[in-house]
């Protein structure tokens, strides 16, 4: 077994991400609860740069000689938490000039300086889905985004084998996106304007395809079109916005006709059509604290949503879209829905794995696994008490956050100077709120 660890940390060496410690590091005596499998206490976990090399029971798990070992006893340690939909970071992508616009990234209006990020380490966060806003039918292309310190954009991509920054497509429907033209003024106009745009894509791509690759017979180059093929040809998810259960239904059916991958976020409603959701095998992403209020299509909003599609077998994972809650409670929104009917277990898991896979990261983050991302948080305690506060956090075998810095502590607890860049995204209103001095 002591050999094995040895081979794993000299390749795992080999490959270190440039930010990451060289020197091992060991986590002993801790509770560990890896979400892929039961709990293990006390249990050992050993990371190398920015890989985990090691995960088990504290009597049996070798330590590398040359490892730095933290003494964890008394503490819980978990997977980084990961956010399926947040907009920290101030971005805007499609503006008022249409209501689809799959050209636009949210990347390219990021802040990554914007306290929101501090914040959001300081809760635990690891990875999150950065969207637009949903006052548009399609508002732009989402951002995966791994909490590393950054000084630009760049630093927090997640990419693909190629290097492409990785991201969703952002759909929306119901109220927010109903206002003047060119924006829909009901809710089946507004089924009929995506089905139109999609319908334009599939003829964009027959004549890519009638011009085999002729450049004298391409058509010009568009990036709307591109950006729909994307969604259309399955290389992106798309995230979509919705409250009520007529419109979950209607998304589940453009989906059937067009045959994109989609979670839905929110679904308000959900609790209405489980059983449907779960035949559909259609992966939620909810919330479980609609704190803003104000919508009337949110009015039958449930604490209980996760517990019934728990129930039915749809696949759940829990979000903040903060601002609306903020990142530092998202621990506590899971302990909501546990005490709303819940497992414990599946709570856990919407927090992590199951926000993995929504995002087709789950190879990479999510449990704490042998050869996956060393993305993890300290606990003084159990996750899903009130009491318990997030110690440490971990990305990729780098500590971001640390309770114990009184820089840190101050975007933990608030206080002044802890939201000086924060805005709240009022993405489906005219008036931008003010920042928070």
């Amino acid at each position: 077994m002591l050999r094995f660890i040895i081979v794993i940390v000299a390749c795992l060496l080999v490959r270190l991400p440039a930010h990451a410690e060289t020197q091992p590091v060991a986590f002993t005596n801790a509770e560990l609860l890896p979400v892929s499998g039961p709990p293990i206490s006390p249990g050992t976990i050993v990371v190398v740069g920015g890989t985990i090399a090691a995960v088990g029971p504290a009597a049996s798990t070798p330590i590398p000689a040359q490892a730095r070992t933290i003494d964890c006893t008394g503490k819980v340690i978990m997977p980084g938490l990961v956010d399926t939909h947040s907009h920290v970071g101030g971005g805007w992508a499609a503006d008022a000039s249409g209501p689809i616009q799959p050209d636009v990234r949210i990347l390219d209006s990021i802040n990554v300086r914007d306290t929101g990020f501090r914040k959001a380490r300081a809760g635990g966060l690891t990875t999150l889905n950065i969207m637009p806003g949903s006052g548009h039918l399609l508002s732009g292309q989402t951002t995966y985004a791994k909490l590393r310190k950054a000084s630009t954009i760049d630093d927090f991509f997640i990419r693909d084998a190629a290097g492409k920054p990785l991201g969703g497509m952002k759909m929306a429907n119901g109220t927010n996106s109903q206002r003047d033209q060119p924006f829909p003024g009901t809710r089946s106009k507004s089924a009929a304007l995506v089905r139109q745009r999609f319908l334009k894509a599939l003829d964009y791509r027959r004549k890519l395809e009638a011009a085999k690759g002729d450049a004298s017979k391409l058509p010009d180059r568009d990036l709307e079109m591109e950006g729909l093929l994307d969604v259309l040809d399955g290389r992106v998810v798309v995230h979509h916005h919705c409250h009520r259960a007529d419109d979950i239904m209607t998304v589940l059916r453009l989906r059937d006709e067009f045959g994109f991958k989609v979670v839905l976020h929110h679904v308000s409603e959900a609790w209405k059509v489980a059983d449907q959701l779960a035949k559909a095998k259609a992966p939620c992403s909810v919330i479980v604290v609609d704190a803003p209020g104000g919508k009337i299509e949110a009015m039958d909003l449930s604490l209980a949503t996760g517990a019934v599609l728990e129930r039915a077998g749809a696949p759940v994972a829990i979000h903040t879209d903060d601002p609306v809650t903020d990142s530092r409670l998202f621990l506590r929104t899971a302990a909501l829905a546990v005490r709303a009917g819940m497992s414990r277990e599946k709570a856990i898991e919407a927090l992590t794995l199951a926000g993995a896979r929504m995002l087709e990261l789950d190879r990479r983050i999510g449990s704490l696994d042998v050869g996956k991302d060393a993305d993890l948080i300290v606990l003084s305690g159990d996750p899903l008490s009130v009491r318990t506060k997030v110690l440490e956090t971990w990305v990729e075998g780098e500590k971001v956050f640390d309770r114990d810095d009184p820089e840190d502590r101050l975007f933990a607890v608030g206080g002044y100077g802890a939201g000086r860049d924060q805005k709240a995204h009022a993405c489906c209103t005219d008036v931008r709120l003010s920042e928070t001095k």
